[in-house]
């Protein structure tokens, strides 16, 4: 398989990406190598040697990933996890793997930065902290370590639906340098008792769903850890977030086409971003139509979001 990055390849993620194309036909759930800062006392700090990192552009199986700082972020999907034998081996950026980690592989978020990951099956939620890229296979959005999968609770199954969401303070802090015991909380919901009905689909378990099915919408994003609960209100497909105004008027207009636009205004970090958003929708094979249209007119990191 040929692995293209723009400008330059990079050897770590070279080796990273390799071993995931070895694995992709395995049975293991994990298709990347992960590392993070060890829930248990060691005599030496796993990740001192890590590095904060974006990266540029690469390809991996005719497909083209961008890595970029998006405090926005937020995207339903499936979830995985990776297995022991990657114990000790060097992530993306530079940490060591530590399978008691609470740690997951993103392919294009900053390298260190948190996000807070929801088990949508069964309510528990645990904040992570990305240090690798992945999943590369079946439409997986992130690879969280074994650790990270017994307290979320799908070790055993292997995969789960997951909410993730970037922590913007803690992820900016990790950016900046500072001690991430000082911006990041290892509590972890252990909410065993799953939501009543609660299902919040892929956008490929979407195009399966019932034409008449309504779809559950996730909670909004808190300060606190957030529990799944179920929404009636539907769903946007989310083709970006911008700092020009402008941008996002002529994204919004271009993609009237497809569907009905909404252009909302947050503020993150002191910067005001315009948010671009088509439907909504509540019905599930709607979504995923919904979601392809947007993609495949020219906005492919286009994803999901809850209303």
């Amino acid at each position: 398989m040929t692995i293209r990055k723009r400008p330059a390849a990079l050897a770590v993620r070279a080796l990273v990406v390799a071993g995931v194309v070895a694995l992709a036909g395995c049975a293991e759930t994990a298709v990347t190598v992960n590392a993070a800062k060890s829930v248990t006392d060691s005599p030496t700090d796993p990740w001192a040697e890590g590095r904060y990192k974006v990266g540029t552009a690469y390809e991996i199986a005719g497909r083209w990933y961008t890595p970029r700082e998006d405090y926005e972020y937020e995207e339903v999907g499936m979830a995985s996890w990776y297995g022991p034998k990657f114990h000790g081996r060097t992530t993306a950026n530079g940490e060591r793997f530590d399978q008691n980690a609470l740690t997951a592989a993103h392919r294009t978020l900053p390298m260190p930065s948190m996000v807070r990951v929801t088990n949508l099956d069964n309510g528990r939620t645990v904040d992570l902290r990305i240090n690798d890229r992945g999943p590369f296979a079946n439409d997986r959005i992130l690879d969280v370590s074994k650790q990270a999968a017994e307290l979320l609770g799908f070790r055993r199954q292997g995969t789960a639906r997951v909410r993730v969401i970037i922590l913007p303070e803690q992820s900016l802090a990790l950016r900046e340098g500072r001690d991430p015991a000082e911006v990041r909380s290892e509590t972890v919901r252990l909410a065993s008792t799953r939501p009543a009905g609660a299902f919040i689909p892929t956008a490929t378990e979407v195009a399966r769903a019932p034409t008449h099915t309504p779809v559950p919408v996730p909670p909004r994003r808190g300060g606190a850890a957030p529990a799944v609960t179920l929404g009636a209100t539907g769903w946007y497909v989310q083709a970006g977030a911008f700092s020009d105004l402008g941008n996002a008027r002529e994204v919004a207009d271009h993609l009237s086409r497809v569907g009905p636009t909404r252009i909302t205004s947050v503020q993150r970090n002191g910067r005001t971003l315009t948010r671009v958003r088509v439907g909504p929708v509540t019905d599930g094979r709607q979504a995923a139509r919904l979601l392809q249209a947007v993609q495949a007119s020219g906005y492919p990191d286009a994803r999901l979001v809850a209303n």
